[in-house]
């Protein structure tokens, strides 16, 4: 005959069954802090140090420097100092984790949390990093004297958060991003930089497109873009041309769309080398999204697949311009 549990074993089993369920609980918060941290999306990552070679360096996934590239260079196309820039960054960071996030709190979305209820833009227009960033910038710009604030008086300024004093936090390490992606530290940005096999690259096409993007179309007339080797649509650069962005193609005979590689690149004025390292971290920050295998600039060279490893010293000393060297399309 088989004898009921004592009631000692009762609370055993249920003790046990609630330590299970909380191993499991742990597991599964563990899981979407990294989904939230990641936007769900793994892989080789980045990093960025002082240029004061004092030995500060923080590590990013590659979707959030990206994203921290598109702040930086849409501050930059609108004139903005680089502690706005910094500004933005640390705001972000606090917000999102530099992570274009569709959840927060009551309707609150992307990057630096905007409310559509609030008058910060439809919901569309708020997951586009490029519209979020340009209209935080618009509202920084109309609070006095903010580049003398505290970082986090003035981003608070900006936000209305409920936890006024929460962006001071990020302030070190997005002064170094800011550094980097404005190109005030020269050789202080690398990623592992592998393509990411969910995008589909169009080599010069998408690098072009990109830098509009994020930059404005200004930057393609300033910068003279020329391409050299692949395939490119020589309808878009015939229109390019036609509307003065300065941008040209010089397909390289026997040239396959699918295959080879293209080198785009962009021309840096005498004396404008900040520009120049702002277009090479940019590069590289966006390397995996755009296929990008190599960036060089001022005689130091970046190469895919060295997030550990230092820009390096090339033969060629001479500044000439950035030359970012992408693949060609990849067949899905």
């Amino acid at each position: 005959m088989l004898q009921s549990p004592t009631p000692k074993k009762r609370r055993r089993g249920r003790l046990f069954r609630f330590l299970s369920a909380f191993v499991v609980l742990l597991a599964v918060a563990g899981y979407l802090v990294v989904q939230y941290v990641t936007g769900g999306r793994g892989g080789p990552g980045c990093k960025v140090v002082s240029g004061k070679d004092d030995g500060q360096k923080y590590e990013f996934s590659q979707e959030q420097t990206m994203n921290a590239a598109t702040i930086a260079a849409v501050g930059t196309g609108r004139g903005m100092p680089e502690r706005a820039v910094t500004i933005a960054l640390a705001t972000a960071l606090q917000e999102s984790q530099l992570v274009n996030i569709q959840h927060g709190d009551l309707d609150s979305l992307g990057l630096f949390q905007q409310r559509p209820s609030q008058g910060w833009g439809t919901k569309k227009e708020i997951l586009d990093p490029t519209y979020a960033a340009g209209v935080f910038y618009e509202h920084l710009a109309k609070v006095d004297d903010y580049q003398k604030l505290p970082l986090t008086v003035a981003a608070q300024r900006v936000q209305r958060s409920g936890y006024p004093e929460a962006y001071a936090k990020h302030e070190p390490e997005a002064t170094l991003l800011s550094a980097a992606l404005t190109g005030q530290a020269a050789a202080t940005l690398t990623c592992q930089g592998l393509p990411d096999s969910t995008v589909a690259a169009t080599g010069p096409d998408a690098v072009r497109a990109a830098l509009v993007r994020d930059f404005g179309r200004t930057v393609l007339k300033e910068t003279g873009a020329e391409v050299t080797g692949g395939s490119t649509s020589a309808d878009k650069v015939k229109a390019e041309s036609e509307s003065g962005s300065g941008a040209e193609s010089t397909p390289t005979p026997g040239a396959s769309a699918t295959g080879g590689s293209s080198t785009v690149t962009l021309p840096v004025k005498s004396g404008s080398t900040r520009t120049g390292w702002q277009l090479a971290h940019w590069a590289v920050a966006n390397s995996s999204e755009l296929h990008i295998e190599r960036v060089s600039y001022a005689g130091r060279e970046w190469a895919a697949g060295s997030a550990d490893d230092p820009w390096h010293s090339t033969a060629s000393k001479a500044s000439g311009g950035v030359r970012i060297v992408t693949q060609g399309q990849v067949e899905q």
